[in-house]
């Protein structure tokens, strides 16, 4: 059966092919009783419009190319639950790419010309980001611009500064004094850090620093080094939940009763720390928030593309579970 044309709606309806272009484009210029007669045409024939071909004619593919750091980490895709949403409600329909196994899926996504650009997370290649960001309204989602880059882009992120000082602040008010960061590498590990230690220093703790990877084999290594030195820490705030459960593996490798001589603060709130097996302090980063303002920046932005680029920071807030507690 051959498929139903603008044409085949025309001669149905008795109009012009024009006009029934316009019934598509929901213009005021069509009379009430012309739209009727195309709608009911097409009705009739079974005509569905071809998405392609209008995005073709408006010079639009409404695809917004989403581009995650990493899937294996569950704060990546709880932001990206939080945003595809508010695209979906504007008509919009999200692509997605994972940097880890596609590094150039920036660049892809500009040679397809989509519409725009969320990348979730710190890509390893920010030259690549800023190159298409220079053709592509981009917004950056759940990470930071290190001091020094070269481009300007919108970015959400969560409050990181604040985030680790409540994490820190809450082992300090437990009676804390020997504290340790398990840090991150990149933009966001480095904030994270810093804040880490302006905070402990500023409560008269005692700070240890051991830096690596975002994971949790990272998280155990540093764990096993931490709490095998002679004066180990009472307290460990490790850079993400990740992270946090391999120090929790090294305290159980080593026999280190966690909280009982050890507390552990973890970062991000994910689906891991909310396990009843694992139930972890952590500090909630609002990722769905993060995700929903990405999604609303990114459409103020394709509406206004000359804006000046922003910085958007969400709040966050401390959640207490089992791993915490007075030392003893």
């Amino acid at each position: 059966m051959t498929r139903p044309t603008i044409r085949s709606v025309a001669a149905r309806a008795g109009v012009s092919k024009s006009l029934v272009s316009l019934v598509l484009q929901d213009s005021p210029k069509v009379s009430p009783e012309r739209r009727a007669a195309v709608l009911a045409a097409m009705d009739e024939l079974g005509y569905r419009p071809d998405p392609t071909a209008r995005s073709l004619a408006q010079g639009r593919t409404r695809a917004i190319g989403l581009v995650l750091d990493d899937l294996r980490n569950p704060w990546f895709v709880d932001v990206l639950e939080g945003l595809r949403p508010v695209l979906h409600a504007a008509g919009l329909r999200p692509v997605l790419a994972e940097a880890r196994s596609e590094p150039d899926a920036p660049r892809t996504f500009a040679d397809l010309r989509l519409d725009g650009l969320v990348v979730i997370g710190t890509l390893p290649d920010l030259a690549l980001v800023a190159e298409v960001a220079a053709d592509v309204p981009t917004v950056l989602a759940g990470t930071r611009l290190a001091d020094g880059d070269p481009f300007a882009v919108d970015v959400v992120a969560g409050d990181d500064e604040t985030g680790v000082r409540l994490a820190v602040e809450h082992l300090l008010s437990l009676g804390h004094r020997r504290l340790a960061h398990v840090a991150g590498t990149g933009p966001v590990g480095d904030l994270r850090r810093r804040a880490f230690e302006a905070a402990a220093r500023a409560g008269g703790a005692d700070v240890l620093v051991e830096t690596g990877p975002m994971t949790e084999d990272a998280g155990h290594r540093a764990g096993r080094a931490l709490l095998t030195r002679p004066d180990p820490p009472t307290a460990v705030v490790a850079a993400n939940d990740a992270t946090a459960v391999g120090v929790l593996a090294a305290a159980a490798d080593l026999g280190v009763a966690v909280p009982g001589a050890l507390s552990l603060v973890g970062y991000d709130d994910t689906s891991i720390a909310r396990l009843r097996a694992v139930s972890l302090t952590s500090v909630d980063n609002a990722a769905h928030e993060v995700g929903r303002l990405a999604a609303r920046r990114l459409l103020d932005r394709l509406e206004d593309p000359d804006a000046p680029a922003d910085l958007q920071l969400v709040a966050p807030r401390l959640v207490v579970r089992a791993t915490t507690a007075p030392p003893t």
